[in-house]
């Protein structure tokens, strides 16, 4: 798959990934998408978030995959990417870590 329409997908999905968190998410935490990678295939995606409070992360995740194939059936309804790839949800530790790095500075 070529690079530009891994970024399209991925873009398409970050968006919709957000769209759902906030429509199906409850209102106890803060949950973020902060990024989408595409496999090279474009068969698999895996969608990154981090959650307010922190603490709150393992239960987002738990969420998150309780409704992975909602949010398959979403995307499928809501775009015209065509097959839709295998999505998996990850914590994104990246993101905690820069955010640490940013108030210590």
């Amino acid at each position: 798959m070529k690079d530009k329409k891994r970024e399209v997908i991925g873009e398409i999905l970050h968006r919709l990934a957000a769209k759902f968190v906030l429509e199906e998410g409850s209102k106890s935490s803060l949950l973020t998408i902060t990024r989408v990678e595409t496999s090279p295939t474009g068969k698999e995606a895996k969608i990154f978030f981090t959650t307010l409070p922190e603490d709150q992360q393992d239960t987002a995740l738990k969420f998150l995959e309780r409704k992975a194939g909602d949010f398959k059936m979403y995307v499928r309804d809501n775009s015209r990417i065509g097959i839709v790839p295998h999505l998996a949800f990850k914590i994104d530790f990246g993101e905690r870590n820069r955010q640490r790095l940013d108030t210590l500075s």
